[in-house]
C-alpha cells in the first residue's frame, strides 16, 4: 500500500515540478563569473546562452512567466491557510513515508508548498475563466455516485486476511483488529477509517473501490479478502449516502467537472492563454520570442518589443 501511495505522490510531485519557481540567470546580464575551473571560467552570459538554447531553459522561462502571471492576477484568492491545509492532507495521507518521498524527489517542504500554491492558483484561474453550464451539470449527474466511507485492514497475506474475517464474523471489533494487524500506516491508528471517495477517485485502488461499492448496509464487512497490488484488504462500510436530488449536489458536481478539466490539456491551454493575454507579456530577447507560442501569443509583437528594447 505504501509503495503504491509513494508512486502516486511521486507522480503528483513530478507533474507539479514544472510549476516550481526557481532562481535562474535568464534575467541577468553581464559577464559575472558563475564558476571557475582549470582552463577557464563560466560566466552568466555563457550560462544564459546555454539555457536559452535548451528546451529545458525555454520551458523554465515559460513556467516562470505563467506562474508570475497567475500570482499577479489571482494571488489574493489563495491564502497560506489553504496551502497548509492541502499540504497537511498529503502529509496525513502518506504518513511516515511523506518526508522520504520529498527527499527522494529533491524537494523541501517550502518547495512543495510553493507547488501546491501554484496548483491552487491554476484552479482559481480555471474557475474564473470557464463557467459550468446547466447542461454540463446534468450530464455529470447521470454518472454521479455519492462518496462513501469505509474502513480497511490491510495485511500482506491472504491467509491472514481470511483469519481476520473469521474473527470479525465471530464478534471481533474491527477498530481494534485494524490497530493490531493493519499495515496501512495512514489509517491504522484511525481504526482503519479511510477518507470518503467516489467511483471516480484516482487515489483509491480500483479493486478496493469495486469491492466497497458492493457493500450494501452500514456495518457490512467484505466476505472475501480484497486483492490489491500490495496485499489484501478487509473492508467495513461506514457510510453510504443515497443519491438524492441534483440540486443537493451542485457544489460537488462542479468540483468534479473542474477536477476533470484540470487534467484536460486542451482546456488548460485555453485558460492559460487567457491568463497570458491579460498579463500583456513582452519577450525582450528576440531568440526567445516564440517561448509562449503554444499558448497563441503574438510572437511578432514580442519580436518587435525585443528589437525596440535594444
Amino acid at each position: 500500500m505504501c509503495k503504491k501511495m509513494n508512486k502516486r505522490l511521486t507522480k503528483w510531485i513530478l507533474a507539479l515540478a514544472g510549476l516550481l519557481l526557481v532562481t535562474v540567470v535568464a534575467g541577468c546580464s553581464g559577464n559575472k563569473t558563475v564558476a571557475t575551473l582549470k582552463g577557464g571560467r563560466i560566466t552568466q552570459n555563457d550560462y544564459y546562452k546555454e539555457m536559452k538554447d535548451s528546451s529545458a531553459g525555454k520551458q523554465q522561462l515559460q513556467t516562470m512567466i505563467i506562474s508570475k502571471a497567475l500570482e499577479n492576477q489571482y494571488g489574493k484568492e489563495v491564502s497560506s491557510k489553504q496551502v497548509d491545509k492541502e499540504y497537511n492532507k498529503y502529509k496525513s495521507q502518506y504518513g511516515s513515508s511523506f518526508s522520504s518521498i520529498l527527499q527522494q524527489n529533491g524537494m523541501t517542504t517550502a518547495q512543495f508548498k510553493k507547488n501546491i500554491r501554484t496548483n491552487l492558483l491554476t484552479k482559481v484561474a480555471l474557475e474564473k475563466n470557464k463557467k459550468v453550464t446547466n447542461k454540463q451539470l446534468k450530464k455529470e449527474w447521470k454518472s454521479y455516485t455519492p462518496k462513501i466511507t469505509v474502513s480497511q485492514i490491510l495485511v500482506a497475506k491472504k491467509s491472514k486476511a481470511t483469519d481476520i474475517i473469521n474473527q470479525l464474523n465471530n464478534g471481533g471489533d474491527f477498530t481494534k483488529l485494524a490497530k493490531k494487524y493493519s499495515t496501512d500506516s495512514a489509517t491504522k491508528n484511525k481504526g482503519g477509517k479511510m477518507s470518503p471517495f467516489d467511483s471516480d477517485s484516482t487515489s483509491v485502488d480500483t479493486s478496493l473501490k469495486s469491492a466497497a461499492f458492493k457493500l450494501d448496509k452500514v456495518g457490512d464487512i467484505s466476505s472475501e479478502p480484497v486483492k490489491k497490488q500490495y496485499g489484501y484488504s478487509i473492508l467495513k462500510l461506514d457510510k453510504k449516502p443515497t443519491k438524492g436530488k441534483m440540486s443537493d449536489h451542485t457544489k460537488e458536481l462542479k468540483s468534479k467537472l473542474y477536477a476533470g478539466w484540470m487534467q484536460d490539456s486542451t482546456v488548460m491551454q485555453s485558460v492559460i492563454s487567457k491568463v497570458l493575454k491579460k498579463a500583456n507579456v513582452s519577450i525582450k530577447d528576440n531568440d526567445l520570442k516564440d517561448v509562449l507560442a503554444g499558448y497563441g501569443t503574438n510572437s511578432s509583437s514580442s519580436s518587435s518589443s525585443a528589437k525596440s528594447s535594444k
